[in-house]
């Protein structure tokens, strides 16, 4: 079982430095980085500029607007280690609130060294990389550049006298934990696995996760499913390091069962609200955003949706399954022919896929100012897609009758495109959207956290998941939240029962638009007191809990030289 926190941090040993390596320091590519790129501020407050981010230099000779260089911080040790230890690092700050330090290091000159690196990771801890494909080298040689810079760090400014954190996220550093645990053992070591590679890889062939976990060998699962480095890196990582930490309690079951290991402290996932507009700058931005949603579907549709349509939304990674994408979408089929639906719903399915571009005819129209009654060809989708025939979402909702038809109550359009402000039709960002939304749907089947819905009501907008989602499970544990009147609605999940997930969808979705203006009033702000209740102030005590679990490990450790 995760350790409960039931003391004081200042009861706590706490570190003097802290190393942190991820893929995705200055490099936004997915959940990981929302982590800690907004976590970053709180811990700066407790350990201003002794806080050092280790990421690749996946950027170099590219303008990287996350990153600012700055030659003058430890310029000494990084000539000296770029000189004698062949260490290439670039030094400057992180460009989000905190700004902390970070080094971006070059890992290519490693790949010269990999056969050794990856016997000695063998012949130490067992970690089988004879299965590697894909990102696995490129992913193991920056773990291991990252730890050769904590090394190079600690021998060069620290002693065991000072107390140190290394803290690797994902089995993508793994290889460098290890390779600190076994060569400089002074430094306290933490495992996070936001997700199991295994776990995510069972979900994702269509096999039942749930009620068999228990029953599943993850070594052979990963040879059964070509996954055997990744999770022998990870399963030796989360059994080796001092302390193991995972984010959620769901995650940590499959934690337990597939890599035999439980959390020792189990960290979820905060955010900082300072992203979401206030007073009059949110109203304004909410007509903003509900205008652009109204105009793009009324010009794809040739349709005059008004002000008072009910505005629902999902988004996330393209995991059709995972994400809960199917279910939505079948929810959609059914409340289109349910009779005691009365008012007007327009669904927009914002999932990156792979795109042509945008649709030069619904730009146009856009562009004209002018008001159409016929609707474009595939009135459902804003950009064009390469193997559009065999997309998953265009062909379930063909599948559903979801055509948007004059006689289709619930109107769905799919938005294939990063979200980034400038794709040619919306320009706008997804943040800057979402808050137009009435409600927002993720009925997650595989989600070890999930930042999407949390970010949903931070925009004060009420939001169904499922306990399937880390999220959702901590939502279902708070007190006096019961449904979608205290600002999320949790439908139970489980391996086998997709209509009910899908029935519970709709239901939730008439019984929302029932509601009368006072009513929706009270849901949103009870959402914004569920977000409330996720930022990092409430949670950062966990993460001085593995630093205390850590600490001591490594002290007991050193005790015994």
């Amino acid at each position: 079982m995760a350790i409960s926190y039931n003391r004081m941090v200042k009861d706590l040993i706490s570190p003097d430095y802290i190393f942190e390596a991820s893929w995705e320091v200055c490099n936004k590519v997915g959940g990981i980085y929302t982590v800690l790129s907004t976590r970053e501020k709180t811990l700066q407050k407790h350990f201003k500029d002794h806080i050092y981010f280790i990421g690749p230099d996946i950027w170099k000779g590219k303008d990287n607007p996350l990153f600012e260089e700055n030659k003058d911080i430890y310029a000494s040790w990084r000539e000296q280690a770029a000189n004698k230890e062949k260490l290439n690092i670039r030094i400057g700050r992180w460009n989000i609130p905190g700004k902390p330090i970070v080094f971006l290091v070059d890992f290519a000159p490693f790949f010269a060294q990999k056969n050794d690196i990856y016997t000695n990771a063998w012949l130490t801890y067992r970690v089988d990389s004879l299965h590697a494909y894909g990102d696995y080298d490129e992913a193991s040689m920056f773990s291991y550049a990252a730890a050769k810079v904590c090394e190079s760090f600690y021998h060069y400014y620290l002693s065991e006298h000072d107390k140190v954190i290394y803290q690797a996220h994902e089995w993508m550093t793994g290889l460098g934990l290890l390779y600190l645990r076994h060569f400089v053992p002074e430094i306290a070591t933490i495992f996070t696995t936001h997700a199991t590679s295994i776990g995510r890889s069972i979900a994702g062939n269509q096999k039942p996760l749930y009620d068999y976990l228990k029953e599943y060998d993850g070594d052979q699962m990963a040879e059964e499913l070509n996954m055997q480095s990744k999770h022998s890196i990870e399963k030796q990582t989360a059994q080796n390091a001092d302390c193991f930490t995972t984010v959620s309690e769901i995650t940590d079951a499959e934690c337990n069962a597939l890599l035999e290991k439980p959390a020792d402290v189990i960290l979820m996932n905060g955010f900082e609200n300072d992203f979401v507009p206030k007073n009059d700058a949110f109203d304004r931005k909410r007509n903003e955003a509900r205008q652009t949603l109204l105009h793009t579907a009324n010009a794809l549709m040739g349709t005059d949706m008004k002000e008072d349509t009910l505005i629902i939304g999902t988004g996330g990674r393209y995991e059709f399954k995972n994400k809960g994408i199917d279910v939505f979408i079948e929810a959609l089929g059914k409340l289109n022919e349910d009779e005691n639906l009365k008012r007007s719903i327009l669904a927009y399915i914002n999932v990156p896929a792979y795109i042509v571009g945008p649709r030069n005819d619904l730009r146009e129209r856009l562009e004209s100012g002018q008001k159409f009654d016929t609707p474009l060809y595939d009135s459902y989708i804003t950009h064009w897609l390469h193997n559009i025939s065999q997309d998953s979402v265009i062909n379930m909702l063909r599948g559903k009758g979801l055509f948007n038809t004059n006689k289709d109550k619930v109107k769905v359009i799919f938005v294939p495109c990063y979200l980034n402000g400038c794709d040619g039709i919306m320009n706008k960002t997804y943040y800057d959207l979402e808050i137009g939304d009435d409600l927002c749907i993720f009925a997650s089947y595989y989600e070890p956290w999930g930042y999407t819905p949390l970010e949903s009501v931070a925009f004060h907008v009420p939001t169904i998941t499922t306990d399937l989602a880390g999220f959702g499970l901590w939502v279902k544990g708070l007190k006096n939240i019961n449904g979608i009147e205290d600002g999320v609605e949790v439908l139970h999940r489980s391996d086998y029962n997709y209509t009910e997930v899908a029935d519970g969808i709709k239901n939730t979705i008439l019984r929302f638009a029932e509601k009368t203006q006072e009513e929706v009033k009270s849901i949103r702000h009870n959402a914004t007191l569920v977000a409330e209740k996720a930022l990092w102030k409430h949670f950062i005590k966990y993460y001085f809990e593995a630093y205390n679990v850590a600490l001591q490990k490594a002290e007991a450790r050193l005790n015994k030289k």
